[in-house]
């Protein structure tokens, strides 16, 4: 077996900085002097939970979250969330309108893409208050039913009071993500939400964690992210909550709210300090390795700047092969995604030759998700200057070829 190691630009699992893996090979050994491994250690060891509180301190110090907002771990992934913002929002607002109706209580659900139509699909299941679509952008797209944009600020509706208001800022399926420039068509419609109000704005902003600042952080109700994309292994679940949606849910329950599941309320993970129960203990050491090193090299600033200049060399070269008839790019101009660059190759068995010459380079995980098919090319922070030029070098062979 070769020791070589891939260019890996998998969608997530997804590439780890080299130097964190060959600290976290030291650390499964001996993890800061303690004689055990971090996967044998107790979670609720001295050790453990002081290098937990410096994980939080991290994330707390580069994304500049405020003492408003509570920083917790947990498993599940971003499907866990799906039910659990629905579960704790709904109990929230039923504590603050216990005489409303189901029908009266709305759930707000802007719909860009794969990831955030499957959230709004488990509010509708879970019940509890109608959900309204306040943007769906497929009939904003050049064929009236792909996820290809981010639409303008005229398109959204939102409720006047509504439980929550969920989005997704980057959609890692179909390759859409909200700009950070809120002059841009394709930002995120803040000042379109309703004002004089705690906001209830939750945000899914997995595969962008950490790979730039969060706009607006302080008006969020609850930001999550699985640990798996820019990070860490999966395993691990990253909320950012707003103190005031960290609710008695058993209060809501006796006036009607739905049960929530002890281990899904966010008050059972304030309370305990996010140890209620054994945490994925390995996923939570690899992400601590990897914000230390995003500290030393300049935070989320940084990596906007490499993940910008990163997308700029692929999707040039996509253009070069659109000019040519060979590629095509799957979303408008202005809403494409720094992390998930997604494209086709044209022509018959094209494809299956571009991704045949890139695997025998090395060059893995760039097979679109099964649900669309295509190229998807994933820049996450792990993802270096160099791996992005041998792949861009690749595409441009091939397009002489």
């Amino acid at each position: 077996m070769s020791d070589s190691r891939s260019s890996n630009f998998g969608a997530g699992p997804s590439a780890l900085p080299e130097p964190v893996l060959q600290e976290a090979v030291r650390g499964l050994l001996n993890f800061n002097g303690t004689g055990m491994g971090i996967a044998e250690i107790s979670h609720r060891s001295k050790e453990f939970t002081a290098f937990l509180a410096e994980v939080e301190r991290q994330i707390r110090t580069q994304l500049d979250v405020p003492p408003t907002h509570s920083i917790l771990f947990t498993q599940g992934g971003g499907s866990a969330q799906f039910s659990a913002v629905v579960l704790n929002l709904l109990a929230r607002h039923r504590l603050l309108h216990p005489d409303l109706t189901d029908d009266e209580r709305a759930m707000d659900y802007v719909i860009t893409g794969s990831w955030s139509k499957k959230a709004a699909e488990e509010a509708r299941r879970l019940g509890g208050g109608k959900v309204n679509v306040a943007v769906d952008a497929r009939p904003h797209s050049k064929d009236g039913r792909s996820f290809d944009n981010i639409p303008a600020h005229d398109a959204y509706t939102f409720s006047p009071d509504p439980a929550l208001i969920y989005y997704c800022e980057n959609e890692t399926v179909d390759g859409v993500e909200f700009s950070n420039d809120e002059a841009s068509p394709a930002s995120f419609p803040f000042h379109l939400l309703p004002k004089d109000t705690l906001l209830p704005l939750v945000g899914d902003h997995s595969s962008s964690f950490m790979s730039r600042p969060i706009p607006h952080l302080a008006d969020h109700a609850v930001i999550y992210a699985g640990a798996q994309k820019n990070i860490g292994p999966a395993g691990l679940t990253i909320l950012i909550v707003r103190k005031d949606c960290i609710v008695d849910v058993d209060a809501a329950t006796k006036l009607g709210a739905v049960p929530v599941p002890l281990t899904m309320a966010y008050k059972t993970l304030a309370d305990s300090s996010s140890v209620y129960n054994t945490p994925p203990v390995l996923s939570i050491y690899i992400s601590g390795l990897v914000l230390l090193r995003s500290q030393e090299l300049g935070g989320v600033k940084y990596y906007e700047e490499l993940n910008k200049r990163k997308a700029d060399k692929l999707y040039s070269v996509i253009k070069a092969g659109e000019e040519k008839g060979l590629l095509r790019a799957k979303v408008k101009e202005g809403s494409r995604s720094l992390m998930n660059v997604v494209f086709d190759v044209l022509g018959e068995g094209a494809e299956a030759r571009f991704l045949s010459g890139a695997e025998a380079l090395g060059i893995k995980g760039i097979k679109g998700h099964r649900s669309v098919g295509g190229i998807r090319v994933s820049l996450y922070n792990a993802v270096t200057d160099e791996q992005t030029d041998g792949l861009v070098a690749y595409m441009n062979t091939f397009l002489a070829q």
